[in-house]
């Protein structure tokens, strides 16, 4: 019996073939208490288990499950409404989740540069196997990069109903990106906006007059 690194505090106790050639490790936890996540008490008392198989990386192109036995553990805080608690396994599967987090932050990374059936396709020849549906999903469940505070903004109106109904755009012009829609291209919508993003210094415009008051009175 070895221990298992990508998951810590478990052990790896057995690995056997799946159905179509695919791997499946089977697992342990070997921690001795769980943290309640509600509210937080330490659990020694182990009130059942279970088995969960979340889908892990590729292992030699084959594909790739980790047959974990999960404890639920009772509650002893008389406060807490948890009676029981499954033991957690932070950083590397998501309560409920069908594949690991590294898992997904792969997938995720091939749904951004091919897309969804592209991605997949490649995806089921590395031994990740997923439909394109599922891939989109993955994609939209990734935190968004962290972003720094925009400098340059360029602004201009936009229509939402062409000669009735107009908005304003702003762009980011370093990162050439959209920053936000306003609802609408008044000078005080586009002065309080930019009094919210006090980083911005320098803001461009066309020759209109429409932004030339909002951009010396809110940017700063």
């Amino acid at each position: 019996m070895q221990t298992f690194s990508f998951l810590p505090g478990c052990r790896v106790l057995q690995i056997e073939r799946g159905s179509r050639g695919s791997l499946v490790i089977l697992a342990d936890s070997r921690r001795g208490s769980a943290r309640c996540p509600h509210c937080g008490a330490i659990s020694r008392a182990v009130h059942s288990r279970y088995r969960r198989s979340p889908a892990d990386l590729s292992a030699f192109r084959h594909e790739l499950r980790v047959a974990l036995l999960v404890r639920r553990f009772y509650c002893r805080q008389a406060t807490c409404p948890k009676r029981t608690f499954a033991e957690r396994f932070a950083g590397a599967v998501a309560p409920h989740a069908r594949r690991t987090q590294r898992l997904a932050k792969a997938l995720g990374r091939v749904g951004i540069a091919l897309g969804g059936a592209a991605g997949a396709r490649l995806a089921r020849g590395l031994g990740m196997p997923v439909s394109r549906d599922t891939l989109l999903r993955v994609i939209r469940a990734l935190p968004l990069p962290a972003v720094e505070p925009p400098r340059v903004v360029g602004v201009d109106d936009w229509a939402l109903r062409k000669g009735r109904t107009y908005g304003t755009i702003l762009v980011d012009l370093e990162r050439r990106r959209v920053l936000d829609l306003l609802a609408d291209r008044s000078a005080n919508t586009v002065a309080a906006w930019l009094r919210d993003h006090p980083g911005i210094t320098v803001v461009a415009r066309d020759r209109s007059t429409e932004y030339a008051r909002p951009a010396t009175n809110g940017a700063g």
